[in-house]
């Protein structure tokens, strides 16, 4: 059964509280649809590009939706996060950075769809999975699952949400740009959790959402039982093998995961593009019909906006455009070549279904060939180790391991997914000196109980059901007389996810979860006097749980047993069922310093260096240009920083990743999973935190510190991050570029493979060539070195085209860059200095 009319390029995009996107591409829409007919899904949809934390600005979506279109995406995919615009219970806000119709709007001005995943459940690594906190204290509420009291409140958003959107006919069926929308999210992985509730829930919200008369389809990701009209959909490193629950539904993939998240203690996740693109391929080879890339865009979750627990502020997801909105090379440039490549396909794709024979072990031809005479053809080589030579209408082709040859025209091969042909680029840190004022102000937060809104209660309080998470940090304080002063052992235990113990107001000591077991179980030594003794804990929240089922039922805080054993005598006294005093939250944030002001901050000699519970300010113009701008915190311990009054996240460079597990180099053939590719063990998991320019003046900006475990605030730096070297390895047997290929001509048979080079800023000029060798180079990208065959000659050769432009081409032949290994495959490897 054909399935197919039109042909979609996806990619998913966020906007969250700070503006950041999660974006999705797509190809030329062809036609008008209505939500009760599916034959408009029943296409090739690439969905390309996913902004999943609203942290940028609204200045830079039209820059970020312009590089995904760019790369070849054409549709915007976005979370709606219902905590972001629901901060209060039936007080909505879409103001700022939190304006959603502008946002789909700027899609549409771009020429671009939209794909709206109004869950509300989000997950995305985001606090408490996306719903507000006040969900929690609604009177025998259940989340997802059949309880009324949930349903009412999920289904009262919703339906804000959609008549928002209808109210700017933003929807297709009004002419507006968004083509698709979602209801829950993965409920599928976890369902089993809620027992009974399940099905008639996911029933339930299946007929609340088609109720709504969008005039568009819905889909549910990862629920294979979804009710007929919703789409099931599927996520995950590869979805080619995915299958629809009915033969009327299009075969979808809602999140292909171009990396992975970084918990604060872990090493950092990276996936090889050559096996995302494989990924892609094998899915339209199969018969795919919409692919979004989790993430095209990852961003920064600024504020206290990430959950998990335990995950860090930066969600760069090793995507095609990093954190700071700047392309990543080869990635974003080898995806979009695939893109091209599959598109050159289009005609075929749409006009019937696919027809797939077996070329030998492992390998397959995949042939869609339509009665009006198009062809196109995807050959697969899915072995992990040999590339092979296969036989396909009459012609060889060389297959490497792991790979996806796209013919668009059955014959030439437009691409191959492990065959990059794309410049790269090696991105630096540059400090620049002299930024932040010498003179650093601070003023010392109270250890314990200040606050005139502190509380008692007999026993040991959970404390997201204290806080409602208006603050990472719960105070628990008790007192206790000891006869004779003695050393003693306090023993506290903590669901988590991090806790500081202070004896008499000086610290004894601390302790913190991970993000595997968030819970902390210690003993602390202590030295008690004789008479009162004080003891203040402070608890605090690294994100709330975002996932799994019951996830809302996670708690946080000293739940207990707090126990004092004396060394002297062994006695042992339990203080969990006395009366405790609380505090939420701390009382320099009620005294407005975060913005910078009031009339409490110290300056001058006696700078506390190293100490706990310290805040911190200092002044510093903003750098020149326009590269973005990040601080570096090496030299700090743990807190939060704000900027000119804007919260920037949480920063924990004292947290160091695993030694061991990384490597310097990642074998793309193989399943990928989130452990395969690590890097950066041994350091911080993040110690560059970014600060958007549009935060920023060029003078007169205000830095503010709150130091929770003692650092020293004059090693930090802020820099710009920059690229200036670009690299490019092409073979002889590479592809020629996309852009060359042409459908029925001969000129893309004898097309020769091209080495192409660019700076990535516009301003950018190639200033020298550090390093050119054809022949058999070796190592990659910052560490090239000649192989046994290579000439000096091909160094002059690369200058003369290079040097004084912002690009330049090369065609990768003997005849013109000679015959230096005659018995083997040349390959031409290029590093060049932009500046």
């Amino acid at each position: 059964m054909i399935r197919r009319s039109f042909f979609f390029l996806f990619f998913f995009c966020k906007y969250d509280s700070f503006g950041s996107l999660s974006i999705k591409p797509a190809l030329d829409f062809f036609s008008i649809f209505s939500f009760s007919q599916l034959e408009w899904l029943e296409s090739i949809i690439f969905s390309r590009f996913q902004l999943l934390q609203f942290v940028y600005l609204i200045l830079m979506w039209p820059d970020l939706i312009q590089k995904s279109k760019d790369g070849g995406l054409d549709v915007i995919e976005t979370y709606v996060f219902w905590n972001l615009h629901e901060p209060i219970r039936n007080q909505y806000d879409f103001k700022g950075q939190k304006d959603l119709v502008k946002f789909i709007k700027l899609v549409g001005q771009a020429g671009l769809y939209a794909h709206l995943r109004i869950g509300p459940y989000v997950c995305a690594e985001w606090n408490y999975g996306g719903f507000p906190v006040w969900l929690h204290f609604i009177p025998n509420i259940e989340l997802r699952t059949d309880n009324e009291s949930y349903k009412r409140e999920m289904q009262r958003f919703t339906t804000y949400i959609v008549n928002l959107m209808k109210q700017e006919k933003l929807y297709a069926s009004q002419g507006g740009p968004i083509i698709l929308s979602q209801i829950e999210n993965e409920y599928g992985n976890i369902q089993s959790g809620y027992g009974a509730g399940a099905k008639p829930y996911i029933k339930w919200a299946a007929s609340m959402a088609v109720s709504q008369n969008t005039g568009v389809p819905w889909v549910m990701c990862q629920q294979k039982d979804a009710p007929d009209p919703i789409i099931d959909t599927c996520n995950g490193f590869y979805c080619d093998q995915y299958v629809p629950n009915s033969a009327n539904k299009p075969k979808i993939w809602t999140e292909n995961w171009t990396g992975w998240f970084v918990p604060f203690g872990g090493a950092v996740p990276y996936r090889p593009v050559e096996d995302i693109a494989f990924a892609v391929a094998r899915f339209y080879q199969l018969g795919g019909t919409f692919q979004n890339y989790y993430m095209y865009h990852g961003g920064t979750n600024f504020a206290r906006t990430t959950g998990g627990p335990f995950i860090s502020t930066g969600y760069d997801y090793d995507a095609p455009i990093d954190e700071y909105g700047q392309i990543r090379q080869p990635k974003w440039g080898h995806l979009s070549e695939l893109h091209k490549a599959i598109k050159l396909c289009e005609e075929a794709l749409v006009a019937t279904d696919p027809a797939t024979s077996s070329l030998g072990p492992n390998l397959d031809a995949t042939v869609y060939k339509s009665g009006a005479g198009s062809c196109a053809a995807f050959l697969s080589n899915v072995g992990t180790r040999s590339d092979a030579n296969v036989t396909f209408n009459g012609i060889t082709y060389n297959l490497p391991a792991w790979s996806v040859s796209i013919l668009p025209d059955c014959k030439n091969v437009a691409l191959n997914t492990a065959q990059i042909n794309t410049v790269s680029g090696v991105a630096s840190y540059a400090k620049v000196n002299g930024m932040l004022d010498a003179e650093w102000s601070w003023v010392n937060e109270p250890v314990g109980i200040s606050k005139n809104s502190s509380f008692t209660r007999q026993g040991l309080l959970e404390q997201i059901n204290t806080t409602a998470d208006k603050s990472d940090y719960l105070w628990y304080s008790v007192s206790t007389n000891i006869a004779d002063g003695s050393e003693a052992v306090l023993h506290v235990e903590s669901l988590g996810h991090a806790l500081r113990v202070f004896i008499n107001g000086k610290q004894a000591g601390g302790a913190t979860g991970n993000s595997g077991n968030p819970k902390v179980n210690q003993d602390f030594p202590v030295t008690l006097t004789s008479g009162k003794n004080t003891i203040d804990l402070l608890s605090l929240t690294v994100g709330l749980q975002n996932y799994g089922a019951h996830f809302d039922k996670t708690g946080a805080g000293i739940t207990g047993p707090v126990k004092l054993t004396s060394k002297n005598n062994g006695s042992s006294a339990d203080l969990s069922s006395q009366k405790w005093t609380y505090q939420v939250g701390l009382k320099g944030v009620d005294s407005g310093l975060p913005q910078g002001g009031s009339s409490q901050w110290t300056s001058g000699s006696g700078l506390p260096k190293n100490q706990p519970l310290v805040w911190y300010k200092a002044n510093f113009d903003a750098p020149s240009g326009n590269s973005p701008v990040a601080i570096d915190f090496t030299g700090m311990g743990k807190g939060e920083a704000w900027v000119n009054g804007q919260s920037i996240g949480r920063y924990w460079p004292a947290f160091i990743a695993p030694s061991s597990g990384c490597t310097d180099s990642c074998d793309y053939r193989g399943p990928y999973n989130a452990s395969k590719c690590l890097k950066n063990c041994g350091k911080p998991s993040q110690h560059l935190y970014h600060v958007p320019r549009s935060w920023l003046k060029p003078s007169g900006n205000v830095l503010v510190l709150f130091e929770e475990v003692g650092g020293d605030p004059t090693q930090i730096s802020f820099g710009t991050r920059q690229f200036a070297t670009v690299c490019t390895t092409v073979s002889e047997a590479h592809p020629s570029p996309v852009d060359m290929f042409e459908l029925n001509s001969e000129e893309s048979k004898v097309s020769k493979p091209t080495l192409s080079l660019q700076c990535p800023d516009p301003n950018q000029v190639i200033s020298s060539i550090k390093f050119a060798s054809f022949g058999d180079p070796k190592g990659a990208c910052g560490r090239f070195s000649h192989g046994k065959c290579s000439s000096e000659n091909h160094l002059s050769i690369i200058q003369k085209a290079c040097v004084g432009s912002r690009s330049c081409s090369i065609e990768v032949s003997r005849a013109k860059l000679g015959d230096w290994c005659a018995s083997a495959i040349n390959t031409l490897a290029v590093e060049a200095s932009c500046t």
